[in-house]
Formats: structure tokens, sequence, C-alpha cells
């Protein structure tokens, strides 16, 4: 920073910002405590959500719970698997994109290519009662019949059962697929919306395809079949869950308040359960990408289903889940998810499994509304369930990967907790926890710490604690992590640590001075001096942050040349309460001399008078002794900028004025003490003032000279007629860098 004796001259001196940046101080005094012991404690849903359970469920009223155990089965090449199935024997079918394909997967993880396409995406794959596996691509819209022990299928090889050319309606997309009773196969399209049938699975003869039913709608995005042979269909484009009988005859069951129904299921007693995402009226998803080989031109989603686009955003109105009961009783939503999308569902005996994005997890709903989580994938949806004996099978895109969740809960589940910074060096105390009535037994707990945020990097190792009794025996460090293991019947309801951190001395961030300004909160009155707003010069510099310390808003003032303002920006690690004294010390002084001290705001204006003219700099000390025993208060330091305090006008000497050829030839010297002489200004016979610059033209010494001529103004015509009219009188006005002025006057004849 630019000190104040070297700024542009003319600059008044409430604009003066003077501040710098410097390392922060160390302190070589002996640590000591902050005040009170603190407590890390997760109870809430939200707080547990943010950490990593396996085999461990977060219920939605903040409890963990013994849940399904999740295993990783397979990463696959692509980028997304969209769809999942699964035999009697216990094999796994993917749909894939980028690549493209159909995949089989084994009980015993090994994997086998059926299917290759040069379509963007296999978008959905199903089991037909025949044994064989029906997959549909997208955007060519064809539904391919796939041997299950045949490999390396490719589009011309594999049976296609279904083409959309040969339709009178040409769909461009298949978003599901379902068989009836009689093995029927029925294939969900888009743009426009109808569901066709193929008799018998289609066989090799794809002109089988008659229309079952057309829709008003953009899509029919998901399709299932009741008990009594009615098949149950979700829309896009008004959010309906529509009855159709085996005539093909439908009936609206529900008007969703959501524009797009994903995923419906019907539980066995006949109740629909159907997934709604997005708001109706709006198009909540940018354009299809086209990746992989494509070579055809795609710009026909509009809207877009949630189902098409292959990437990561989150749709900022959530999702819904509803539930329209078997008979009379009326639809109601179950739950509602704010950030989450709802691609699948699955029913089982304790709930409605939820299969959402963009965060990888999975949800079991209840009839009650009561909910929990019961899975965290690595991956960022999770698109479609397949039961089997062996568990569900679940697949997920961002990245394409086959997950098997258990149909029981798990023998010993763990939840890892995310990794708390305790801001400073802390002691570690007694661990609480929240059993229920579960006994203890039924829990293992275990922590570790280290002094950096990665728990990978060079962290202590995991050590077993007895929770509710003695400290944890943990070393004191910043950062804190503890595990939970949990068997069936164990609850556990909030978690918390002891804590006591070292204390840190404040910190005085920034400092600056503004000379000719009072700090005011009052707002201006008519009459009062000018308003101005005096800000940390760092406030206009984004790559600076101070976090939200207090202090840092617009501090409002009024101009004064009688006064001084300082503020400043001070934090403290421990969030302590603080309090400020101030001090300044001239050019050349060695000791800082007191002004004051108790401040408790982050700003103080003093009259200026306090300090004779000169330069000087402000040393603010911050302490934390409001918040700790006497004799134990830490307290950090900043000295402010140069700045200079000048309220003296300079003096001039010298003055000398006579008439000559018709005008007043002026010389004077001016001089000031503290500050450059900037310039002059004249006025003859009260007229109006005129500036005038020092001899030389450059304005920069303490010491100026004036030499100018003045022309005699021409008499007023509406004046009286002067006594004497060769009398004038010149008044010389001499102003310093800050504003001070003095003026003086000669008469000439």
């Amino acid at each position: 920073m630019i000190s104040s004796r070297f700024r542009r001259r003319g600059s008044p001196a409430f604009l003066l910002t003077l501040a710098f940046f410097a390392a922060r101080l160390l302190w070589l005094s002996p640590p000591t405590h902050a005040q009170g012991t603190r407590l890390w404690s997760e109870s809430r849903l939200e707080e547990l959500e943010r950490g990593t359970p396996n085999g461990v469920a977060i219920t939605s009223d903040g409890h963990l719970v013994p849940g399904p155990e999740s295993k990783a089965i397979l990463t696959t090449p692509s980028t997304y698997v969209w769809a999942v199935a699964a035999d009697h024997e216990g094999n796994a079918y993917l749909a894939t994109g980028t690549p493209a394909t159909v995949l089989r997967v084994g009980p015993d993880g090994k994997t086998t290519t059926l299917f290759t396409t040069r379509d963007m995406s296999v978008q959905v794959v199903r089991v037909g009662p025949d044994g064989a596996v029906y997959a549909a691509t997208l955007p060519s819209g064809k539904v391919y019949r796939l041997d299950p022990h045949a490999e390396n299928k490719t589009d011309e090889t594999a049976t296609v059962v279904f083409d959309p050319a040969g339709t009178q309606e040409k769909p461009k997309y298949v978003w599901d697929l379902a068989f009836d009773a009689r093995g029927r196969l029925y294939i969900a399209t888009g743009a426009p919306a109808a569901i066709y049938r193929v008799s018998g699975g289609g066989g090799n003869n794809p002109s089988k395809a008659e229309l079952f039913y057309k829709s008003d709608e953009e899509h029919i995005r998901s399709i299932t079949f009741d008990k009594s042979g009615n098949l149950i269909a979700g829309s896009d484009g008004t959010g309906l869950v529509y009855r159709i009988d085996p005539a093909g005859k439908a009936f609206v069951l529900y008007d969703a308040p959501k524009k797009e129904i994903t995923s419906v299921i019907v539980a066995p007693d006949g109740t629909i359960y159907a997934a709604g995402v997005g708001e109706k009226g709006r198009n909540n998803l940018p354009p299809l990408p086209v990746t992989g080989q494509v070579t055809a031109t795609i710009t026909i989603i509009t809207p877009g289903s949630v189902q098409a686009f292959n990437g990561n955003t989150l749709i900022p109105e959530g999702s819904e889940l509803y539930e329209i009961p078997h008979g009379d009783g009326p639809p109601r939503k179950l739950w509602t998810g704010h950030d989450d999308i709802l691609y699948s569902l699955a029913w089982t005996p304790d709930g409605v499994l939820a299969a959402t994005g963009n965060r990888g997890r999975i949800y079991r709903i209840h009839d009650d509304g009561t909910w929990a989580d019961v899975a965290h994938l690595e991956a960022s949806q999770v698109t479609g369930f397949a039961d089997s004996a062996n568990g569900l099978y679940v697949s997920t895109a961002n990245s394409g990967k086959l997950f098997l969740l258990s149909h029981g809960e798990s023998a010993e589940g763990t939840y890892l907790s995310e990794v708390f910074d305790a801001g400073a060096f802390a002691q570690w105390g007694r661990a609480e926890v929240e059993l229920g009535a579960t006994p203890q037994t039924s829990i293992q707990m275990y922590a570790r710490a280290g002094n950096i945020e990665n728990p990978q990097r060079a962290w202590g190792d995991w050590k077993q604690l007895t929770p509710n009794t003695g400290a944890i025996g943990i070393d004191s460090s910043r950062f804190m992590q503890w595990k939970l293991v949990e068997h069936p019947g164990s609850v556990v309801g909030a978690v918390a640590i002891n804590y006591l951190p070292v204390n840190l001395p404040p910190m005085v961030d920034e400092v600056m001075v503004a000379p000719g300004a009072r700090a005011n909160s009052m707002q201006q009155q008519p009459g009062q001096p000018q308003q101005i707003t005096i800000n940390f010069p760092s406030s206009q510099n984004s790559g600076i942050t101070f976090g939200q310390e207090p202090g840092r808003e617009p501090l409002s003032a009024v101009r004064d040349r009688t006064a001084v303002t300082v503020r400043w920006a001070a934090h403290d690690d421990n969030g302590d309460e603080l309090s400020f004294a101030l001090y300044y010390r001239g050019e050349g002084e060695h000791n800082w001399q007191f002004l004051r001290d108790h401040i408790r705001e982050r700003f103080d204006s003093f009259d200026s008078s306090q300090l004779p003219d000169g330069h000087y700099r402000i040393r603010v000390v911050a302490s934390d002794a409001l918040s700790h025993n006497p004799g134990e208060a830490l307290t950090g330091e900043r000295v402010s900028d140069e700045f200079v305090v000048d309220t003296t006008p300079p003096v001039v000497s010298g003055v000398e004025a006579h008439l000559a050829a018709g005008k007043i030839h002026v010389s004077l010297t001016a001089a000031d003490a503290t500050s450059p002489v900037t310039h002059a200004e004249y006025s003859i016979d009260a007229g109006r003032w005129q500036y005038v610059a020092p001899v030389g033209g450059i304005a920069d010494a303490l010491t100026e000279q004036f030499q100018f001529d003045a022309p005699v103004p021409a008499p007023r015509p509406d004046a009286d007629p002067p006594v004497d009219r060769g009398e004038h009188v010149i008044s010389i006005r001499v102003l310093d860098r800050y504003d001070n002025a003095v003026t003086v006057k000669a008469v000439v004849h």
C-alpha cells in the first residue's frame, strides 16, 4: 500500500482507505484452554446423512438401526446402467449406455456380453416368461429378443421384435417393457405416447406388434400389471396414472402433482405406488446429450424424460411417492424428497424401496409416511431393481455398477461418521451414546483422530472405546471420526463426544484508518454533513476471504474534518467474545501511546485534536479475556498503514499585489508543516473564485510559490459606483492536501 504522503494530490482525507495484509502473528505463551467443554453431537437426520452407512439404516426420526447389506458386484465399462433384470437362476442382466450393451452377470460374478448396439444406450431390459432377454434401445426405439446363452449379438444379428418404423405412429422412444399372464409383451413408448402389444413375445416377426393403447400425453414412462390383468401405466406430460383393462380401455386413477411418473409398482394387496418427478408445465432437463457413436441428430426430447437425461444435475423440485389404495380409498402423497430424483420402485414386506439420484441413495418408505435411508451407493444415480433368490440386484449410473442388496438385516452393519473439525487442537473426553432399550453389547464403537482432514493421510489407528463411561483415550488432535458396528435389534438415537479445544489467540485481519470521517449509524437528515461509507479495501478483492466474522458490513459515516475513524476486522478460531484496545504512534517515535480500550465494536471514532498534526499509525489489540478466566486470555494485534492528521491550514507570507497594465500582479509564499500545499484560489472585489497553480505547475512540496496576473473585472452595471474607481480588493485562499484553507487579502490602487 502506498503511504498517504505519496498519494495523488488533492485527494480529500476522508477517502483514504489505508490497509495492508501481514502474516499472522506467532505466539510464544504456553497453550491455555478455550472457554468450557464443548460437545460434538449427531442425532438429527440431516447430521447423520453426512456419514457413510453400510448395513445400517438412517431413519427419518434420526436413529441408526440395522439395515440391508449392500455389496458391490460389478463395475461395468459403461457410464450408465439404466435397468437390471434377473432370471430364476440368479443371473442379472444389465442395460447399459456409453457404451450400449446388454451384459449377463452370473451369481459368481462372471460377466458375458450378450448384445452390443450402435445406439446410444440400452434403456430397458426384461426377462420374458420364455426365458429370453428383451432389450429396448435409444434412440432407435427397437426391441430385441436375445438368447441368454448366445454371446456378442449386434444390431444386425439379434432378433428384432419391435421396430417403431413399422408402426403408423412411429414413436421415437421405448421406456418400459412388461409381460402379461399369457406371455404377451407390452411396450411403453413416447413421442407419441402409446403402448404396443406383441403376441408370443414377438417371435421373429416385428410386424406382429399391434397398437394396444394411445394416449394424448407425451410419453408412457412406466408400466406393470396388477393381479386382475389390468395394465397400470404412468405418463410423462401431466403425470397421469392409468388403469387399462385387457381390452385396451383406460381409466385415469390419479392426476399427480408432478409431471412425470417414472415408476409404478403393485403390492400384493393391490395397492399401487407411483413415483413422480418434475414440475408441470416446465421442462426441467437440458437437451439429451449425444454420446457414443450415434450418427443421427437427436433433437426430439421436448420436454425430456428424466430417464433420458444422462447428466448429473439435480431437479430442484425434487420427487414424490404416491400411494393409490386398492378399492375406494383416495390417493395420497406418501413421501417427498426435495433433493432426490426417483428412478425406480420395488415392493418389499418392510416397505417400498425407492432408487434415487443424484446422491446414490436407496430409501425404504413405510405406509405411515416414515422412512429410512438404507443405502449410500458409490454412484450418482440408483436406476433399477431386480429381485433374485440371492438378494435384490441394484443398477446405478455415473458410474455404471451392479450391487446386491440383502433381503434381510445385515448381521453386522457399520456406520462411519463424517470427519469432525474441532477448529483447533483439542482434548477428547467421554463419548455419549443414546441406546434406547437396546443393550450396550449390541453395538461396538471405535474412534480415530488426526491433524489433517483426510483420514487416509497418517491418522491414528481405530481404537475401540466404551461409550457412556470415561474419556475415550484418543490423543489430542484437531480432527475426529467415530464408527459404530450394529447388530440385529440395536437402535442408536444419538452420538456425542465431549472435547476441549486449545485456546488460540484472536486475529486482527485488517485495519484501516479514515481521517476526516466520523462513524454514524443514524440516517442522514436534511442539513447534516454528507454521508459516506467506509469499506475495507479487501471487500473488493474476491480472492480474500475472512469468513463471516462480525464487523465487515459497510460502515456508515459522515464527513468531519475534526474526526478520525478506525475500523478493523477480527476473528477468533475458538469463537470467543472479543474486546479491543487502540494505541497510536507518531513518525519517528518508538513507544505506543494508549488511546482507548474495552471497545466491543469493530470500529471507533475519535477527535483528531487528540493527535497533533503529523504522520501516525494505529495499533489494534484484540483480547479474548471476556471468555476466559483471569490470566488465561490471549491477544492478537495488527498495525495500520501510515495516515496523516492535518487540521492546520497553511501559513501565507510575502504577499505582494499591485496594478500593472490593467492587471493585478500577485506573488506570495505558502507553507504547511504537515502536508503539501495543493493550490490557491483568488477573488477580486467579491467575485467568483479562480483556481491558481503554484509556480512550476506541480504542487508536491510543503512550501510553494505563487505568482499570477489577475485581470481586473469590468464594473457591474447594476452596482453602485465606487468612491474610488482605482481601488480593488483581491482575496487569496490557499489549501493543503487535506482541504485546510487560509485566506488573506490585499488592497491595490
